[in-house]
């Protein structure tokens, strides 16, 4: 017994131990807190959902929601144990609501819905996320980082036509892969590519930012580009895929 706690105390070690030739010292990440809020503006370029996927109507709900730009918000709030480990809480609320007619009568979730009447779709997708990162490599050019993250997703469709009323809510967790990246203009300023994904025969998730990073000489730092999120769920009881895009700037203090 005591040789096998040696043995798994001595992996442990290896575990959360640097990597010689693979980390870097690097002064600019010390241990602490850092949160972001990121904003900006998103848009659909696709939104579909057939409940049931069996027997159910394809909807595109962009035809009643519309396909202009929302303003959105994320917050993250992450801490780095040291230059090599982290983990981040990321909150992010997507709500789209819109009225617009149906081109053909739709059964949707079991009710039915006539064509050329106004049609009320109200549509959330909220995903509650906690990441780990291991930075394998921190050098003068490169970042590099890889991790696993889980998401719990908080879904809901529903579609209102006078007193007909169908509503869909889905919660599940999701696990992902998750891949950071960060090559190094200047000392302060970096290209940033953060991804979490996972494809599977039910689904897949992606969310894939790619983003320009300027740190300032008072803790605080700023950034922006474009992220996009795509996936969805194809099962007996459910298809419903969805592909965003997002216009985003942020802001951040470590502290």
């Amino acid at each position: 017994m005591l040789k096998a706690f040696r043995h798994s105390f001595m992996v442990w070690i290896l575990m959360v131990s640097p990597m010689p030739g693979l980390v870097q010292a690097s002064d600019s990440e010390p241990s602490g807190w850092t949160v972001d809020l990121e904003t900006g503006f998103l848009w659909f370029s696709r939104n579909r959902a057939r409940i049931p996927s069996d027997t159910g109507t394809t909807v595109n709900l962009r035809d009643l929601t519309g396909s202009d730009g929302d303003p959105y918000v994320r917050l993250y709030v992450g801490y780095d144990f040291n230059e090599q480990h982290s983990v981040r809480l990321n909150l992010a609320p997507v709500r789209k609501t819109g009225t617009g007619t149906l081109d053909r009568t739709v059964f949707f979730d079991g009710e039915r819905f006539d064509a050329d009447t106004p049609t009320r779709a109200n549509y959330k997708f909220d995903t509650y996320r906690l990441t780990y990162r291991w930075m394998f490599h921190r050098g003068e050019d490169w970042d590099l980082g890889v991790g696993a993250a889980l998401l719990v997703r908080d879904a809901h469709i529903e579609l209102r036509q006078g007193d007909v009323r169908a509503k869909d809510d889905d919660l599940g967790l999701v696990p992902l892969l998750h891949l950071y990246g960060a090559y190094h203009f200047t000392d302060r300023t970096s290209l940033v590519l953060d991804f979490e994904g996972a494809a599977a025969s039910q689904g897949r998730a992606v969310d894939l930012a790619v983003q320009v990073r300027h740190e300032l000489p008072t803790g605080w730092h700023v950034y922006g580009g474009y992220r996009t999120l795509e996936g969805g769920a194809d099962n007996s009881s459910v298809y419903a895929f969805a592909w965003l895009h997002h216009a985003s700037v942020g802001i951040g203090y470590r502290f």
